[in-house]
């Protein structure tokens, strides 16, 4: 079954300070690209975009400008990109409400939700959760418990 990738597995796959995170990204990315598993929201190429440009502490950014918009054209070209409509906007309304998530995750929620995708990945949600009818699976669990050691 298809899942939906959250931006921060987007990001993690060009982030070095993170290099567990960075290979397990990768290996997710790449798996679900041969695996036809993974849909991108439109939210997230968006997201990763004004995230991965973002200066960071030293004043540079993860990616230039130029690499940031070669990359999301990658996104579009390599995974199924799905985009919001009418139904999932009141998803996210009634899912922001009935879940107490913020708006930008019950809008990445409602992507799952409405597109009938059982799984989202994201670190930004309670890992094994259920929401309506979608689990969310963290795949950086185990990076972050060896991080922490």
């Amino acid at each position: 079954m298809p899942a939906l990738v959250d931006t921060n597995v987007l990001v993690y796959r060009f982030d070095p300070r993170f290099p567990a995170k960075q290979q397990i990204a990768t290996a997710l990315l790449r798996r679900g690209l041969v695996d036809d598993r993974l849909r991108v929201p439109h939210q997230a190429i968006v997201e990763f975009f004004a995230a991965v440009t973002r200066p960071l502490d030293d004043g540079r950014p993860l990616l230039a400008p130029d690499d940031a918009r070669r990359e999301a054209e990658e996104f579009l070209t390599q995974f199924v990109v799905l985009y919001p409509t009418e139904a999932l906007l009141r998803t996210a309304i009634r899912g922001s409400a009935t879940y107490q998530l913020g708006w930008f995750d019950a809008h990445l929620w409602a992507y799952a939700e409405t597109y009938g995708l059982p799984e989202l990945i994201s670190e930004d949600f309670q890992h094994d959760r259920v929401y309506g009818t979608v689990r969310v699976t963290n795949p950086f669990l185990r990076a972050e418990r060896s991080s922490r050691r």
